[in-house]
């Protein structure tokens, strides 16, 4: 791959790029078949990726007529990419074992392993032959909706779509790696302004926290909308916190230690909740919750703002659902993507029904909202969460660091590029936001 990287960064044509041989093998992180049983019986917190993940060279897979293959320059560590390499809540080479029986070029994805990652940055390198819209040397970032629209169930919303997978979690070839396989329809354009690790890191929470308070199919937040948001300075809470700022809504924001309240405090945030400081005890044991500390959360949040939340951005789970279901407003909306602290959720449920209020299940982002989502941070009005960047080989680090909340934002990955800082093309824009650009970085 090192002739793509001189090409790349000596700026060199289309045609130019586009003649240079693509390697018969790449460098990619990966989990293997037949290690899928090996935590079997451990629980979760003891499951280690640096035992699982592994950094090695797989082989180049064909292209298909509606992909690229792409130049990874960097790529970005998700919460999916430490349940690929925990095997939970299921191993994902059973989705890819599916996939493959529903085309020819599906079979491709059932291999004795698979490259993760659902983030990624970089250079078109090669594109099929039913691609239009891109082509060689495009700078790019990639979203990771993976779905075939032949469907009818994807025409409206690509999300409901009956096959929709998330690439890099549910498929193979995804973004931690040198060389992705990507469809046309995952490729959205760099935002010139960021570096090439600063723009991997977006996509896949950025979208999922437009689509969740944005857009038509979350929770629609309007201005003066009280939101609580759990987690802020994490992944996907910091793109959240900066959507209600920029949409004239009012963050409630949870995180848990000074720190992070530090972090919001720069982002222009008024009211915050440190957990750690609250002690909040949601469970009086492993099954029952204790109501009075609902209240008590309820309590504060009235004392900070003056009023219960209209709506609760909900992605821990277990630990927090009950409590988000009892603190929003009477017909509040709870919107929920994700389950960190366990799946399995119970609440009082005469608190939802008596009270009017709504629960929506929100799953990434539609192609649309995707593309919406990377518009505002290349217009430089949402900016990276991004804390700290590891090269490739030391992957497996940075994803026992995501599995242990050890991060603040998103933790970025070198592929390619061989140092933090290339990739920009926009330096104005860049100069113009660059305290924004800090927020985060250690």
């Amino acid at each position: 791959m090192q002739q793509f990287l001189d090409a790349i960064q000596s700026g060199a044509s289309a045609a130019e790029i586009e003649h240079l041989p693509i390697p018969e093998e790449y460098r990619a992180v990966h989990v293997l078949k037949a290690e899928q049983d090996m935590w079997k019986g451990v629980p979760s917190k003891e499951k280690d990726p640096r035992q699982s993940l592994h950094v090695g060279m797989v082989p180049t897979p064909e292209l298909a007529p509606d992909e690229v293959y792409l130049a990874v320059m960097a790529s970005s560590i998700n919460f999916n990419t430490v349940w690929s390499s925990i095997f939970e809540p299921v191993s994902t080479f059973g989705p890819m074992a599916r996939l493959a029986r529903e085309s020819e070029w599906a079979v491709r994805h059932d291999r004795p392993y698979q490259v993760v990652g659902s983030d990624a940055s970089g250079v078109v390198l090669r594109v099929g032959t039913a691609v239009r819209t891109w082509k060689p040397g495009d700078r790019v970032t990639v979203h990771c909706n993976h779905v075939d629209d032949q469907d009818q169930s994807a025409h409206n919303d690509s999300m409901m779509a009956a096959n929709q997978r998330i690439w890099g979690y549910e498929t193979n070839f995804g973004g931690l790696a040198d060389l992705a396989v990507v469809k046309a329809n995952q490729l959205m354009p760099k935002p010139a302004h960021l570096t090439w690790e600063e723009a991997a890191v977006n996509a896949l929470c950025n979208s999922t926290s437009y689509r969740m308070l944005v857009g038509r199919n979350g929770a629609q937040m309007k201005q003066g909308d009280v939101v609580l948001i759990w987690g802020a300075t994490g992944g996907i809470g910091a793109y959240a916190t900066q959507y209600v700022l920029n949409g004239g809504g009012i963050p409630v924001c949870v995180v848990s230690s000074s720190d992070k309240a530090d972090i919001l405090r720069k982002m222009g945030v008024e009211h915050i909740i440190d957990r750690s400081a609250a002690g909040y005890q949601f469970w009086k044991d492993a099954h029952t919750h204790d109501e009075g500390e609902w209240r008590r959360l309820g309590k504060d949040i009235r004392d900070l703002c003056g009023e219960d939340p209209d709506i609760v951005f909900e992605h821990p789970g277990r630990s927090t659902f009950g409590a988000s279901m009892y603190v929003v407003k009477r017909g509040g909306t709870v919107v929920t993507c994700a389950a960190t602290s366990g799946f399995m959720m119970e609440f009082d449920n005469r608190h939802f029904w008596m009270r009017l209020k709504r629960l929506v299940g929100s799953h990434f982002a539609n192609y649309k909202e995707a593309w919406e989502a990377n518009r505002l941070i290349s217009k430089g009005m949402v900016h990276p969460v991004m804390s700290r960047v590891f090269p490739l080989v030391d992957t497996v680090e940075a994803a026992y660091e995501v599995h242990h909340n050890m991060h603040e934002g998103k933790i970025g990955v070198l592929a390619l590029a061989p140092e933090e800082g290339l990739g920009v093309t926009d330096p104005d824009l860049r100069a113009k936001v660059a305290d924004q650009l800090s927020w985060f970085r250690r």
